[in-house]
């Protein structure tokens, strides 16, 4: 899908909500769904989780997985998705973490973990992607990434198997 508009029609002609789980995208992720007429449905939630703090306070995420792995890993963009998952009633989760701005290799480097709730479990899958240009158009290409890709990660996650 192109357009945020059909990811939520999407959304909810098939009665999923979604709750984002953000750092390097403070909530933009979110606020791009919010634009849309009848996002009601489909956004249930948001959290802003910028600081190490927050993630492991809010979510759950393991110090030892952030001080291990970092901030900009699939690790932990995992943790996130599941901490969210555990935290919500949403039924899809896509977390974001990531360097929108530094002066080393991580500049660019965006990790996502999307997370179906499923009968007996749930079902996750994360990537990393790099974006080029300024620290805020990497922050807005994240964002719009994750909320493009919800349709094509639902429908894959339909075949991975349940955790």
């Amino acid at each position: 899908m192109d357009n945020i508009d059909s990811v939520i029609h999407f959304l909810n002609q098939r009665g999923l909500s979604v709750a984002t789980a953000e750092s390097c995208t403070a909530g933009l992720a979110a606020a791009l769904m919010a634009e849309v007429s009848g996002c009601g449905k489909a956004l249930q939630m948001g959290y802003v989780v910028y600081t190490e703090d927050a993630k492991n306070s809010c979510l759950g995420v393991s110090l030892d997985t952030i001080q291990t792995f970092g901030l900009t890993n699939e690790k932990t963009a995992r943790e996130m998705a599941t901490g969210a998952l555990s935290r919500s009633a949403a039924n899809l989760i896509v977390a974001i973490t990531g360097t929108a701005e530094s002066d080393d290799d991580l500049n660019g480097i965006i990790c996502f973990a999307f997370a179906l709730r499923t009968t007996n479990g749930y079902r996750l899958f994360s990537e990393t992607k790099k974006f080029h240009g300024s620290r805020n158009d990497v922050r807005m290409a994240a964002a719009e990434h994750a909320i493009l890709s919800l349709p094509d990660i639902y429908l894959k996650l339909q075949d991975f198997p349940e955790l």
